[in-house]
């Protein structure tokens, strides 16, 4: 849809926000009756692309109620920061009846850009592998059928490769190197020295737009954090890459190596049920990092019961933490409420959990330069659980208490999740943490694979790499894939990376072999993430000593040459 100037400009405009909102005759009412909101884009049909001012944000949460919290759009950041053979892609890239490269299959990579200059993403003539480059951050014409951003086609790419000054042409650049490493891990032409999993596939890079003001105050994002991007950024990617996919008429495998800690890890969020929705799409196969928090002392959780005393939350507080946030989820049978003690003792009494647009409290300490705020949310669409929010604005060092009061309780079990490591500072953490429950928002979404990480030289479990289960009870990660020491290439020359978005990247290129071997070979011509998943599971290596599945590995390693062999018997 083509929007008017003034709307444009009201997209542009910095004190206005986007969200994404399923497309209900409740929401369209709201947009009908009132002036607040302009309607940008569509995605896959069910969802609405919105944007209002921030001011009158609390006026469509009012019309909407309490359910509307699961589509304000969370925080997500790089899964890592700055091994082909033990996933079996070697085997089946030389195996002569297989021969697989990835020819004629897309990889998306929804991220921080690609540097479009490097060698591994041009063919031996100078012309460029990418078909196509979408940058959000651009200004320009946009896509057609989208509203932000500029698009870079294969011609636009290889005459700017052809110039002198290429970055005239095409000035999109990856300051960072993240989605430049993953998708020459992936994807990256073959030569002496390199080759990514899929070499022969061609790349659709999608470079996005940082989160708005209003998004990283509301989740306390550190003033330093320059990669904090929103879901609705990520969805508005994963849609581009699959409607050009469609036009291309080829298959496409994406991968996210983003997360977030923000969500109730259990798949019922508006961005996770969107990912769920994309998976399902024959052609299509969706990979997310699994997240580096196993670690982090993010993460915490416990059991209420009637009679007993409430339960303690110690949250350990470094000095100049800055903001920290803090999120409390249970099931839709029980109720909570909180109260919360500073370091020096003052207490911020027993908050009656109320759902509400604002805060239930607002505090400032009296003893400490603290402010303590308590959001309620419930019930949350979906699960129907409560959301509790706890922001501790500029949070004095020493351990802070947070006691959970069970003013419902049938089950009584929570969670309680920290921002994840660069979103919350180094010396902020669970004094009671635990490493189970960390999988990383989308890596929790029903239907992606899930992907976690190992190290192939040891054998061994990448330590940081997040554990499930999921909070509905799904082991995850699915699986695992070499993730420490990978190799690939930055904007400034080769180099390595260890977590699971590096794992996620051999995995995606994994699933790209089979895209062709199915999609493109017509041995499986309805094959999309469900298929691949289950094919994958089947072929990975398992330890005798080790039960599977199990929320460490999962199924096991990848191994595509095994799966192979397994499909041979069948």
């Amino acid at each position: 849809m083509r929007l008017s100037p003034e709307a444009l400009e009201f997209i542009h405009a910095p004190d206005t926000i986007d969200f994404v909102t399923r497309a209900s005759d409740a929401f369209f009412e709201y947009a009908r009756n009132s002036n607040d909101v302009v309607v940008g884009q569509m995605l896959s049909g069910r969802y609405v692309l919105g944007y209002m001012k921030a001011e009158k944000f609390h006026l469509l949460e009012e019309a909407l109620g309490a359910a509307f919290i699961s589509s304000v759009s969370v925080v997500l950041g790089l899964l890592d920061r700055p091994a082909l053979d033990a996933a079996g892609v070697s085997q089946v890239q030389s195996q002569p009846y297989l021969s697989l490269k990835g020819r004629g299959v897309l990889l998306g990579f929804v991220d921080t850009g690609i540097d479009y200059t490097q060698d591994v993403f041009r063919y031996a003539d100078g012309t460029s592998k990418i078909q196509y480059i979408y940058d959000q951050t651009a200004g320009g014409e946009p896509p057609a059928g989208f509203v932000l951003g500029h698009e870079y086609t294969k011609a636009d790419i290889d005459a700017a490769l052809a110039s002198g000054d290429p970055y005239a042409l095409v000035p999109q650049r990856d300051e960072d190197g993240h989605g430049t490493f993953l998708a020459s891990v992936a994807a990256g032409g073959q030569s002496e020295e390199f080759s990514g999993a899929a070499p022969d596939a061609e790349i659709i890079a999608v470079k996005l737009k940082k989160a708005r003001p209003l998004y990283r105050e509301k989740y306390c994002v550190p003033a330093d954090q320059e990669n904090a991007y929103e879901s609705s950024a990520v969805m508005v990617g994963v849609e581009y890459i699959i409607r050009k996919a469609r036009e291309l008429g080829r298959p496409v495998a994406i991968c996210i190596g983003l997360g977030t800690n923000a969500g109730g890890h259990d798949g019922y969020s508006v961005f996770e049920e969107y990912l769920s929705g994309v998976s399902i799409q024959k052609g299509v196969c969706l990979c997310a990092a699994a997240g580096n928090e196993a670690e982090a002392r993010h993460h915490t959780g416990g059991v209420l019961r009637p009679g007993e005393p409430p339960g303690q939350v110690d949250l350990k507080v470094g000095e100049n933490a800055g903001d920290v946030y803090m999120a409390v989820w249970n099931t839709v049978a029980d109720r909570l409420s909180v109260s919360v003690r500073s370091p020096s003792g003052e207490l911020v009494g027993r908050v009656p959990a109320k759902p509400g647009i604002g805060p239930a409290a607002d505090v400032k300490l009296v003893l400490e330069a603290a402010r303590v705020q308590v959001e309620y949310h419930f019930p949350v669409e979906g699960s129907g659980g409560q959301l509790t929010v706890i922001r501790i604005l500029g949070a004095t060092p020493g351990v802070w208490n947070i006691q959970l009061h069970g003013d419902i309780l049938l089950n009584g079990s929570y969670q309680v999740w920290l921002p994840m490591t660069g979103f919350v500072a180094p010396s902020v953490e669970f004094l009671a943490a635990t490493p189970d429950y960390t999988v990383t928002s989308p890596g929790s979404a029903v239907g992606v694979i899930c992907c976690g990480a190992y190290d192939s030289a040891s054998k061994s479990l990448y330590a940081k790499s997040s554990r499930g289960p999921a909070w509905d009870g799904r082991i995850l990660p699915d699986l695992t894939a070499p993730g420490v020491g990978v190799g690939g290439i930055y904007p400034y020359g080769p180099g390595s990376m260890s977590g699971t978005s590096a794992a996620a990247a051999v995995l995606a290129g994994v699933c790209a072999l089979l895209l062709q071997w199915g999609v493109r070979e017509g041995n499986d011509p309805a094959m999309g993430t469900y298929q691949i998943r289950a094919y994958l599971i089947r072929g990975c290596l398992r330890r005798p000593d080790m039960v599977y599945p199990n929320n460490q590995w999962g199924y096991g390693s990848v191994q595509l040459m095994q799966s192979f062999h397994l499909m041979r018997e069948l």
